[in-house]
């Protein structure tokens, strides 16, 4: 039996396309055709020791730091990649969008670098945000090496992802220089960063250090390890009082602000956070944005709680909710779906202009409907599980990340607003793609994002999450729920790909999905059912529906009878396994049908003309 299992599944593995590059990783036994990490599996990990000062409102950023880098891979390496990502905003950089004077800077300057103690040059050769740095002696399988780096950047006026949001308020991300991935299968990654890509980091361990003026709060990634130096007495004791709260608790007003009693009062305080096992820490830091905080239990088993914060403009409305939606958010992604407890100790809802997502902290913009505001950060809020729980390449692939937060937001919204509601959202925002008949988008999901410009999007977003809710149709929840556990529990805290997603779910599932993952990643379909007939003899009752489209999705065929009775009869993807263009519906035999109509629901159909049938 496991002999027959192994073989099916290796069968599986190569029925799907499968790069060169990551076949000789299954050659090599870092990958496992069961979905599982190879027994030779490895990654490099590193730790950090990181200072930065920030004094607003001068733009200057300075930082220092100790990077020891471990190599566990079974190569010798010579050199080592850093990204530099902050030199996204120097003139001539790659980008994917226009730039304007207040988005450009001079980028990142390297004050001093040694290796092992060895002073080395600062003038790191390569593109704008991949820099190849040379080592004085090659780093051995198994050995580590140690790194100090100074630097300086001017942070960007014009705040996107990170920058200047006001002229006392920063939010610091990609700010340090930091050791690109090395992985099993493509070597160093030295994809640039552009402003439409997003993460592809280690899991390391990070220390801290955040100076700025007295009367700066500092909001950052990890566990703050020193309230007690840098808040006065109240403020130190209101925050430990959040971290065991429902209640949402002001830290900070901003009366507080006005009056000075919130940081110690000293010309400058240093901030200490720690964080271990994480792809990345971010910053925020405001002299007069308010800092409310409450916690909520992720893990009912345990009763661990995890922290909910906000830091905002006090005169912002739809902040004053974002702990409190937080804490829904933490809560019911923990116990229902991912229904994997929340990984983190703390989650902080930063106002600024990116809707975007970091390990511990969100960096939202306001909204002035507070439904949408909760459906923005729920996103990315769900972004915890995908890529930090799961060290995913969406440079790559972000369909990994990108199309489980939207399947996320959905499942969360239906419960926040109702299915109504959270369903017209979808597919108002998630599922444009389908009556658009450009070429674009109709690319396989499985292209490599780095390689497109056009249709990227809804090759991360919409495409790939309807694809994961097809696929929890055709299996049902127990099972589709069984199967994502077992595909997180394998590669959380590592690098896992596409194929690894789809050897996983088939080998937790027990069935081969390959038809299915085929359908939806390798081809070029969309979503387009078609009534094609209708037999109604005393031999055969049946509805014939024709995929026009291809896509292997769900449907509802809504029957009503001569006799005034009417039915729905739900179909799963499964009815496309034998035959993906054509599948066959019974009918009652016993009643004359008057009508019949496909609703697709969420599964928006690119022609709708085509749906209906009826009785002559």
């Amino acid at each position: 039996m496991l002999v027959l299992c192994a073989l099916s599944l290796h069968t599986q593995a190569q029925s799907l396309y499968m790069p060169r590059d990551i076949q000789r990783a299954y050659q090599k036994g870092t990958r496992s055709p069961d979905g599982r990490p190879g027994k030779n599996y490895w990654q490099n990990t590193a730790r950090y020791n990181i200072t930065v000062r920030a004094m607003p409102p001068e733009r200057d950023i300075r930082g220092r730091e100790t990077i020891t880098y471990f190599n566990h891979s079974p190569d010798t390496l010579k050199t080592l990649t850093f990204r530099l990502i902050q030199n996204i905003h120097q003139a001539g950089a790659a980008r994917d969008a226009d730039a304007g004077s207040d988005y450009l800077t001079t980028g990142v300057q390297i004050d001093s670098f040694t290796v092992n103690g060895q002073a080395r040059p600062t003038n790191w050769p390569g593109p704008a945000t991949v820099k190849v740095v040379t080592l004085p002696r090659p780093l051995l399988p198994h050995d580590s090496v140690h790194m100090q780096v100074s630097w300086h950047f001017p942070l960007s006026k014009q705040s996107g992802r990170e920058g200047q949001i006001d002229p006392t308020t920063y939010f610091l991300a990609y700010f340090y220089p930091r050791v690109a991935v090395y992985d099993d299968y493509a070597g160093w990654d030295r994809i640039p960063f552009v402003d439409s890509k997003e993460f592809y980091n280690d899991f390391n361990d990070y220390t801290l250090r955040v100076q700025v003026p007295a009367n700066y709060i500092v909001w950052a990634t990890g566990t703050l390890q020193n309230p007690k130096q840098v808040l006065q007495p109240a403020a130190a004791k209101r925050l430990a009082k959040s971290m065991t709260s429902d209640e949402v608790i002001h830290v900070a007003t901003a009366a507080d602000l006005t009056a000075r009693n919130i940081t110690a009062r000293q010309p400058l305080n240093t901030w200490v956070w720690t964080a271990r096992d994480i792809s990345d820490v971010t910053v925020g830091l405001s002299d007069h944005y308010v800092w409310d905080a409450a916690s909520v239990i992720v893990d009912p088993a345990t009763k661990r709680r995890a922290s909910m914060q906000a830091a905002y403009a006090d005169a912002t409305k739809d902040f004053h909710q974002s702990v409190q939606n937080g804490q829904n958010a933490l809560g019911w992604f923990s116990r229902n779906w991912p229904g994997v407890p929340y990984p983190f100790p703390k989650m902080t809802a930063f106002q600024g202009f990116a809707d975007m997502e970091y390990p511990m902290m969100v960096n939202d913009s306001p909204q002035e409907d507070p439904e949408f505001a909760q459906f923005v950060q729920d996103h990315e809020i769900a972004h915890t599980w995908f890529p930090f729980y799961m060290g995913i390449n969406e440079s790559r692939y972000p369909f990994m990340d990108e199309g489980w937060a939207t399947t996320f937001e959905l499942l969360i919204g239906r419960t926040e607003r109702g299915e109504q509601k959270a369903d017209a959202l979808y597919r108002q925002f998630r599922m444009g793609w389908v009556s658009n008949p450009a070429a674009n988008q109709d690319l396989p999901t499985i292209t490599p994002a780095d390689e497109l410009k056009r249709g990227a999007g809804t090759n991360a977003y919409g495409k790939p999450s309807v694809s994961y809710l097809a696929l929890k149709d055709m299996l049902g929840d127990a099972l589709f729920k069984k199967c994502l556990h077992e595909y997180m529990d394998r590669w959380h805290g590592k690098h896992p790909i596409p194929w690894d997603y789809f050897n996983s779910m088939s080998s937790a599932s027990g069935q081969d999905l390959t038809w299915f993952f085929q359908n939806w990643f390798f081809t070029n379909y969309y979503i387009d059912l078609a009534v094609e007939k209708v037999d109604q003899t005393s031999k055969n009752h049946a509805l014939t529906i024709q995929n026009i489209g291809g896509f292997a999705v769900p449907v509802d065929v809504k029957v009503a009878y001569a006799d005034g009775s009417s039915e729905v009869l739900h179909q799963t993807p499964a009815i496309w396994h034998a035959d993906q263009r054509h599948a066959t519906v019974p009918l009652n035999a016993d009643k004359a049908v008057k009508s019949i109509e496909l609703a697709g629901g969420i599964f928006v159909d690119a022609n709708e003309k085509d749906n209906k049938w009826a009785a002559k």
